[in-house]
């Protein structure tokens, strides 16, 4: 049986988490959810494939931080899928691979991520997360979440 799954008239109690903003630096990831989509087209990039992926930084106390990021299936950007498969161990630089969708999600790396802020559409200014750049994989990264202290706000 699935503990999920809520009847119509269970109690409340998880009011989820504060949307958590890194501050920039390096952070150790874990891809959470891989989308297949199709992305529309701009100005610099015609429509085509785009991989929608969910990562999450782990902030110890404080909850985990997320990061969506969208890899264009173009080839003008495809330094950017490379990079992202270097720094999840599945490419070696100057090596070709084959990019193998299969392994990413659950896979762990580390990228530079920096806040930014944009305007909605009702006006409201929000913060999000970004990728500025994946950071080649390294077999001797630690993998433990970022501690409280090392967080600008400090613990809770």
């Amino acid at each position: 049986m699935d503990n999920n799954i809520m009847n119509w008239d269970d109690v409340l109690d998880n009011d989820g988490q504060e949307f958590i903003v890194l501050p920039e630096g390096d952070y150790v990831f874990t891809v959470t959810s891989f989308e297949r989509g199709q992305f529309p087209g701009g100005p610099k990039i015609p429509p085509c494939p785009k991989a929608t992926l969910m990562l999450t930084v782990d902030c110890a106390e404080s909850g985990v931080a997320m990061a969506r990021v969208d890899l264009m299936l173009y080839r003008t950007v495809e330094w950017k899928i490379a990079a992202f498969f270097r720094c999840i161990g599945l490419k070696k630089h100057g090596e070709k691979a084959a990019m193998d969708w299969s392994r990413v999600v659950g896979a762990r790396g580390k990228a530079h991520f920096r806040p930014r802020e944009y305007t909605t559409r009702d006006g409201e200014i929000r913060t999000v997360n970004d990728v500025v750049r994946f950071i080649d994989f390294e077999p001797s990264v630690r993998m433990t979440p970022v501690q409280t202290n090392e967080l600008p706000w400090g613990g809770n």
